[in-house]
């Protein structure tokens, strides 16, 4: 067969790649502008990539078949625990950052300087004199962390990036086949994207991983982390532990 007749790759947007890594990265990069543009630009952006996001999905939902909420009471039942985890643990476990301050300190002998910590995200303290704009803006925030967060991250993590450490075709591996390198590599990315809470993440990872290999769907550790992220929210809001939000 000569070069011109060889079959050329398939673009990148019709592969089964494009719609579950998408949505994830669309969000990631609209989220790393928050707070840079201008004063409160992180609640606008916030809703800005909750809305554009939520477009994509609903757009690519036809290639996502995995994709389909699945409640059991062993996803409700992992999601209160993971929640009861991540709120236990706040405080009690060193950030990433710090860790590395410390790890340095000791190596170079100089103790660490004090970094500047970032106000929590409180549209209600920052919209106090637009209270519905606030509400408006914190409904969004939980919507979108119990809802959508849910659905793009379970579908990228654990659909797609553990079956890829699999191996590359890997929409041929089925949702419950059990691998102990992309088990650990996925929590530990995982992990790695929640700096702050770390230890609580991988965890995480862990028992939703679980479930998806318990019952090789991933509707179960959708619902789990959807049930996770609406209890820390709840719990935010009413004790004024704006961290979690």
């Amino acid at each position: 067969m000569s070069a011109d007749s060889a079959p050329k790759p398939a673009p990148f947007w019709s592969t089964p790649e494009f719609p579950r890594v998408l949505p994830f990265v669309v969000f990631l990069l609209i989220g790393s502008l928050a707070g840079k543009l201008f004063p409160g630009s992180e609640y606008w952006l916030y809703a800005l990539k909750t809305v554009a996001v939520a477009g994509i999905v609903w757009a690519l939902r036809g290639r996502l078949p995995e994709m389909r909420w699945q409640v059991s009471a062993a996803a409700v039942g992992v999601g209160v625990l993971v929640a009861v985890i991540w709120i236990g643990l706040d405080g009690r476990i060193p950030s990433l950052s710090a860790l590395y301050d410390r790890i340095s300190s000791l190596w170079t002998g100089r103790a660490p300087e004090p970094q500047p910590v970032d106000p929590p995200w409180n549209p209600l303290a920052f919209f106090k004199d637009a209270p519905a704009l606030g509400w408006g803006f914190l409904a969004i925030r939980v919507l979108g962390r119990s809802l959508l967060v849910p659905m793009i991250e379970e579908v990228f993590y654990r659909s797609f990036l553990y079956r890829m450490i699999v191996r590359p075709d890997f929409l041929e591996v089925p949702l419950r086949a059990w691998n102990p390198m992309a088990f650990a590599g996925t929590c530990l990315l995982f992990g790695l994207s929640h700096p702050g809470q770390w230890l609580a993440a991988i965890a995480c990872a862990a028992l939703y991983q679980g479930l998806v290999l318990r019952y090789g769907r991933l509707g179960d550790a959708m619902v789990a982390h959807g049930v996770t992220n609406g209890i820390i929210s709840v719990y935010a809001i009413t004790t004024g532990q704006w961290q979690f939000t």
